[in-house]
């Protein structure tokens, strides 16, 4: 890959994320890069010394983004980008940060050596969806991470008809149902006891969400039948059920809506510099292989 223009995409909300914006551009014009600042985070950080552009414009002219902020930030450019393919670089400005991977200290070594062409690519697929009621569709969206199913509120736990292909699964009560991408499955899907998927499966992967019947387990599916969602019931009258695409949200599901999930055309690339390991990725983020601390006993 060549990089002639790059787009820096920041966590706008973030205060101080102005400094190490302004210290990664100025690495990357050293570099012989251009560089074009996304319009909020320009507005919001005062960068505005730069070439400012939409996502759209993003799409057409840059080669490559890094985006600085949260796992949040990165899906959200995620899918913006995806139809235009720009491979994306994650900077962590956040906390966990398992897709935003390279820790903000080391963020302008590691650029300055994924423009000089040391890197690993990796393609993560993606999910599309859309709510279907009485054959007409509500709401369609893209998700990264996970199309999410779930009751709304205090209301009663939802029951949902699960079919693959047109091929009936199972039928559950549960508070929701997640479908999670293998990117996904250490999100949401983790804190649900889903399994961990590696990023180069082309699987799907469904976890109930406190589900009554403790049978409903976590089921890994290929990632190339359409899954339909219905939502059979809901728990009180007054009860809702909304679903979530990623960070996009349909909030007025009802009894006989079909959420229709499965892989988008699309994909999104990462780029990492060179030596990035799954593994230690999960090492570091959850502590595998840290031996036990006196001060983590609990009185």
């Amino acid at each position: 890959m060549h990089f002639k223009t790059v787009a820096l995409i920041g966590r706008h909300q973030d205060t101080g994320l102005d400094e190490p914006l302004r210290h990664l551009a100025d690495t990357l014009q050293e570099a012989g890069c251009g560089v074009i600042i996304e319009a909020d985070t320009a507005r919001n950080t005062g960068l505005t010394q730069y070439p400012i552009g939409d996502y759209d414009e993003i799409g057409r002219r840059a080669d490559l983004a890094v985006i600085m902020g949260g796992d949040g930030t990165m899906l959200g450019a995620g899918r913006r980008l995806a139809h235009s393919g720009v491979p994306m670089i994650g900077i962590n400005h956040g906390r966990l940060g398992f897709i935003t991977d390279v820790p903000l200290h080391s963020a302008r070594d590691a650029l300055a050596g994924v423009i000089q062409g040391n890197f690993v690519a990796e393609e993560r697929i993606m999910l599309e969806g859309r709510v279907v009621r009485a054959g007409q569709t509500l709401f369609s969206g893209m998700a990264l991470n996970d199309v999410v199913i779930n009751r709304a509120g205090r209301g009663g736990m939802i029951e949902l008809r699960v079919e693959l292909d047109g091929n009936f699964m199972y039928s559950q009560r549960s508070d929701g149902l997640i479908v999670a991408t293998p990117t996904g499955s250490t999100a949401y899907s983790l804190s649900a006891n889903g399994p961990i998927l590696h990023p180069k499966l082309d699987a799907l992967l469904l976890v109930p969400v406190a589900p009554q019947t403790l049978s409903n387990r976590p089921i890994v599916i290929p990632d190339s039948g359409t899954l339909g969602i219905t939502i059979t019931a809901l728990g009180r009258v007054e009860s809702g059920a909304s679903v979530h695409f990623d960070m996009q949200t349909w909030s007025d599901c009802q009894p006989g809506d079909r959420i229709d999930v499965r892989r988008a055309p699309h994909t999104a690339t990462f780029l990492h510099p060179t030596g990035y390991n799954f593994f230690s990725t999960l090492r570091r983020k959850l502590h595998w292989n840290r031996m036990p601390q006196p001060s983590d006993d609990v009185e």
